[in-house]
């Protein structure tokens, strides 16, 4: 089977498990984002987030984005499945980028 249809191939279970790793990395982002700010360590790069972190609100919009964020990729993946496929993977991906660049932070510091 080709890389690509490996991606792409867009059983309901897949697109379920990859939201669910989706949304744990959104979550785990947040997580160390507090701990490496609260740290001294770190600054959060998203201007709208960033006078929230360190209060509730940041937490909860994290979580509350993240999961609106997979419902809305699992509706897509009901009429479009290949895109919404594509999509999380490389939401997926890039979330995994910054979850390896915090965290080469809390070795770094």
């Amino acid at each position: 089977m080709a890389i690509g249809q490996l991606l792409t191939q867009g059983s309901r279970k897949k697109i379920i498990y990859l939201l669910i790793i989706l949304v744990c990395l959104v979550v785990l982002d947040g997580v160390l984002t507090e701990y490496l700010i609260n740290g001294g360590n770190a600054s959060e790069a998203n201007p709208f987030l960033e006078e929230l972190v360190g209060e509730p609100t940041f937490m909860i919009l994290k979580v509350a984005g993240a999961l609106f964020c997979a419902l809305v990729l699992f509706d897509i993946h009901r009429r479009f499945p290949k895109t919404a496929m594509v999509t999380t993977w490389i939401a997926v991906a890039g979330y995994f980028a910054i979850v390896v660049w915090n965290t080469s932070l809390i070795f770094l510091a």
